[in-house]
């Protein structure tokens, strides 16, 4: 019982640590959608500094962890999400990993470099770097007790309890009772509503960094007893935490952090009870990588892949186009000029860096096969390098002939690479990585432990070979043979990449679900480039061994692997060009370093990890970087050269077509701004009121317009005195606005001409637009889906947008509501020009967006949804008192409501503050035709009171029964635009069907 209790007590210790690290994983993650795999290293970093602090500058312990933990460490979460983590928000997972690794490997050794900068400068700094059994922040040393026989706890371990209780209770308390913990928990549930909701994801984003970095700082702190000054035992820390961030699905801190006290507690009861571990060298120190893996198995959920978009689009293709000669005849001269350099201009010592550089390419190669093209992130490839040197050497040491060896090793290492697989490939993105990483610390301690593999300490000799009249015991020949040998891979990666095979890897790289519905059998084309990787590491690997002449067992650890990966993925994972250029860079700048800056190996290290925060701004590594820029340039100046003649053919054709219509207009109607634009004149109806500063394009209240093409650009300057009401720098017109009997109010027109942001009142009064798009050309990745879009809205008008599937709708309205940046053309926001806003500054201008499908946050209660909109208490009972349905489960999460529910819950708060302008993108998607009708009620009392709608549906029967304009959209372009009453059957269908032509100018309705 003694032994069960003092395993226990133990347990809760590292489990408390565990707690503590999973907890900030988990707030970061939520927050930022990025998993930062430099979380110990940051807790690393503050252990180090509090000792050098205490220890070697004499500070007091108390106030030095207090300074540490709640100033520092917050400080540094801030300044890496500002430089970092927001950029990497918005780029690819595997980016995002491979730079939180690039700072796993970067911050240990920025630290030990500053202890020897400081000691050289003579500070009083102690040696850092591998040190244990340090003081803490209780005495030194530690006090014991023993409150029951045979078990004992000392004031390191309560130190560790209480501040972990304490942790705890704080953390509840903010996240359950206070506004900001709402906000969090709502950023958690759902970053870019938050932003729609008017609250920064930005700022709760910060915040959460500065709460997991003093986690972070706090663990470490407390570990420094028990760990050292270990980066290594660190980092092992974190990635044992991360079962338990799993066991949170990387959003609960609660589930969290009891599963990091059940992880320590759960570790060591395997460690202590385990007999056959005995037997089996390095089992208990693997422990708690078997229960990460076993953790990631059974505790992902697989996400649904099903309808979505593609989950990794390919990068830009900068010499798409370009001749063979002119894609592969600069490398294939730089290959031939570094063969030839090895025999008449390189010294022996650069020709031994040089070919140490060509054998590291080929292992770099592979991350090119793994992460390149299947888009899978390994951290085992350090693995299969050392299984395949292994093998080969043992296979060497009996006898074998060189090639044959080398042919075993790598066969070795591609069965490894498919046993390390078919568990794993289950999992994806990060889970994936922290599987592959558990299965190599697993490699380290027990597979390599195995004496007749390992051959001790000394390892295995591998020779060099002799290939006929070749020896390549000379470096030169050995340069020459890694020269060919790199550009047979490169040739054969290449050939891979495009051959019909190739095809079917990367469409399982960008989007599996459609992969799999064209006949791609997704787990066996992974399972392919995982077994092709480590086969090609493997290969790598016994190259390496070769050029060194031997190879132990400890020569290429994981913690190498991640550097590696740094290093290549940095350079540009998607051409295995680049991974030689990484290959020479990690073999060449060391020495550079070392001769002309400083002669400390953790330069080297730094800058190979700080690389990773280029993937930020260049998620295709450095190689690309500057090819990508200039062809974006090109493809800018040809598109700019289309579009200006595109524009012109719009203009010619929008003021013929105009003219034509208002010259056949027999039915009280008025020609708009386009007719202005075409015909010269204003085209306004007798008695017509223009309001001053109104324009051309304002017209009376009597009859109806005939609008103007959507995709007319401006035909020239406004005829009328006045020019625009915003400053006459709107150059493209608003929508067609129907004339209300007894308002007197004017209409603007859609097509060409200067638009003001202002409609007529009987009297002269003017009504400025709430929303207006003006020539908008918008897109996703430089693809265009927008194409010069005109639309405007007013406050108490509903504006019905409609069109087929594909039309850009939806693209539209997030263009209105600041998701989507324009790529040209202005959004103005009651006159005010909000083109450069985002989504969060046009919320708080009071632009709404209802996005599709359903604008609450799920994990959320119904209290807590109405809270974050309405913070006034009478608010919220107000809308209690509207939805007796919603009063009553005020308590129940928002994701347990039925759809209609959801929705109403979503509209509610609005009747209490009527936004300015809302955008409606489907509200009426997937709701029983009763709830339909609810919604549309909704809709049309936001009008009432004066709020300006811009709605997005599918029902086109339901929708004109409330809306006022109706704007068809065709191929990103307003095909017509005009008062409901002038809706026409055909129409309509030809708006549905995309029959409308986006070019046809000015139509009759």
């Amino acid at each position: 019982m003694a032994d069960l209790l003092g395993f226990v007590l133990s347990g809760l210790v590292s489990g408390a640590l565990y707690a503590l690290l999973a907890t900030g994983l988990v707030l970061s993650y939520s927050a930022s959608g990025l998993f930062n795999f430099a979380h110990g290293a940051t807790a690393y970093l503050c252990a180090l500094a509090f000792y050098e602090l205490h220890s070697g500058f004499g500070w007091p312990a108390v106030p030095t962890a207090v300074l540490l933990v709640c100033v520092l460490a917050p400080a540094l979460g801030w300044g890496l999400d500002r430089l970092m983590f927001r950029k990497l928000a918005r780029v690819g997972e595997t980016a995002q990993i491979v730079a939180t690794i690039g700072l796993l490997v970067a911050l240990p050794a920025l630290g030990l470099w500053t202890v020897e900068l400081l000691a050289d400068a003579g500070a009083s700094v102690e040696p850092a770097e591998n040190q244990f059994g340090l003081p803490g922040v209780g005495p030194s040393p530690a006090k014991s007790w023993q409150p029951v026989d045979g078990v004992g706890v000392d004031s390191d371990q309560l130190i560790i309890w209480a501040a972990t209780a304490v942790v705890a209770l704080g953390l509840w308390v903010l996240m359950r009772h206070t506004p900001l913990g709402l906000k969090l928990r709502a950023a958690v549930d759902n970053r870019s509503l938050v932003e729609l909701r008017g609250l920064s994801a930005d700022r709760l984003s910060s915040i959460a960094w500065m709460l997991s970095s003093g986690l972070a700082g706090l663990a470490g702190v407390l570990a420094t007893p028990l760990l050292g000054l270990s980066a290594h035992d660190f980092t092992l820390f974190l990635f044992v935490s991360a079962t338990a961030a799993v066991l949170g699905r990387f959003v609960s801190v609660p589930l969290a952090f009891v599963g990091g006290l059940g992880l320590g507690v759960l570790q060591n009861l395997v460690a202590g009870y385990a007999d056959f571990a005995e037997r089996i060298t390095g089992f208990r120190t693997a422990v708690p990588f078997l229960i990460l893996f076993a953790g990631l198995l059974l505790l992902t959920r697989r996400g649904r892949i099903a309808g979505t978009a593609a989950v990794d689009p390919p990068p830009v293709d900068y010499l798409a186009g370009r001749s063979r000669l002119r894609r592969w005849g600069p490398w294939a001269v730089a290959a031939v000029l570094l063969a030839i350099s090895f025999y008449t201009v390189t010294t022996p010592f650069w020709t031994g860096l040089l070919a140490q550089g060509l054998a590291l390419s080929l292992v770099f190669m592979s991350f090119t096969v793994v992460t390149g093209l299947g888009a899978m992130v390994s951290l085992a490839q350090a693995t299969f390098v050392t299984g395949a040197a292994l093998v080969a050497g043992l296979l060497l040491s009996h006898g074998w002939p060189f090639v044959a060896a080398a042919a075993v090793g790598t066969c070795a290492a591609a069965v490894l690479g498919a046993l390390v697989a078919l568990p794993a490939l289950r999992l994806g993105g990060r889970s994936l990585a922290l599987a592959t990483l558990a299965l190599a610390f697993l490699a380290d301690q027990v597979l390599f432990q195995i004496g007749p593999l390992r051959n001790g300490d000394t390892g295995w000799a591998v020779p060099r070979p002799v290939l006929g009249p070749v020896d390549l015991g000379d470096d030169r020949a050995l340069g020459v043979a890694l020269t060919v040998l790199v550009a047979a891979a490169v040739a054969a990666l290449s050939a891979l990449r495009n051959s019909p095979s190739g095809r079917a890897m990367l469409a399982v790289r960008s989007a599996p679900a459609a992969a799999m519905a064209s006949g791609v059998s997704v787990v066996r084309t992974k399972l392919v480039l995982f077994t092709l990787s480590a086969g090609l590491a493997g290969f790598g690997g016994v190259m390496y061994a070769s050029y060194n002449t031997r190879v132990t067992a400890t020569d290429f650890t994981a913690m190498t692997g991640l550097i590696w990966l740094a290093v290549v993925v940095a350079a540009g994972l998607r051409r295995p060009q680049f991974a030689v250029v990484a290959g020479l860079v990690y073999a060449v700048v060391p020495h550079l370093i070392a001769e002309h800056l400083t002669e400390s190996t953790h330069l080297p290290v730094i800058l190979f990890g700080l690389a990773g925060l280029a993937l930020a701004n260049d998620p295709d590594g450095y190689c690309a970087a500057i090819p990508v820029r200039l062809h974006g340039r090109r493809l800018a100046g040809a598109g700019a050269g289309v579009g200006a003649a595109a524009s012109e053919a719009a203009r010619a054709d929008a003021g013929a077509t105009s003219a034509a219509v208002a010259g056949a207009d027999s039915t009280g109607t008025v020609a708009s701004d386009a007719v202005a634009a075409g015909a010269g004149s204003t085209g306004a109806a007798p008695g017509s009121a223009v309001p001053d500063g109104a324009g051309a394009n304002s017209v009376a209240a009597r009859g109806t317009v005939s609008p103007g093409s959507g995709d007319a650009d401006s035909a020239g300057p406004s005829t009328a005195d006045g020019g625009t009401a915003d400053g006459g720098s709107a150059d493209a017109a608003t929508a067609a606005m129907p004339a209300r009997a007894g308002t007197g109010r004017a209409v603007a027109g859609v097509g060409g001409g200067r638009q003001a942001d202002v409609t007529g009142r009987a009297g002269g009064e003017a009504v400025a637009t709430a929303l207006r798009l003006s020539r908008v050309r918008a897109g996703y990745g430089g693809a265009a889906v927008l194409h010069g879009v005109d639309l405007a809205v007013r406050p108490g008008e509903i504006l019905a947008l409609l069109g087929p599937n594909g039309a850009g709708k939806s693209t539209t309205c997030r263009v209105a509501a600041g998701l989507v940046a324009p790529l040209a053309g202005q959004v103005y926001v009651a006159g005010r020009d909000a083109t450069r806003d985002g989504a969060l500054r046009r919320s708080r201008a009071g632009v709404v967006l209802a996005p599709e499908g359903r604008g609450i946050f799920p994990a959320l209660t119904i209290e807590e949804n109405l809270a974050l909109y309405l913070r006034q208490r009478n608010a919220r009972e107000a809308v209690y008192e509207r939805f007796p349905g919603l009063a009553g489960r005020r308590g129940v999460p928002a994701g347990a409501l039925s759809g209609g529910e959801q929705q109403m819950l979503a509209l509610a708060p609005l009747l209490q503050r009527p936004p300015k302008v809302l955008i409606a993108d489907e509200p009426s998607l997937g709701l029983a035709p009763r709830v339909v009708e609810e919604v549309f009620r909704l809709l049309t009392e936001l009008r009432g009171h004066g709020t300006a709608l811009l709605l997005v549906e599918e029902k086109a029967t339901e929708v004109l029964k409330v809306a006022d304009t109706v704007a068809y959209l065709a191929q990103g372009r307003v095909s017509w635009c005009g008062p409901r009453a002038a809706v026409e059957a055909d129409r309509l269908t030809e708006a549905y069907l995309g029959l409308a032509s986006a070019g046809e100018g000015v139509a009759r309705p």
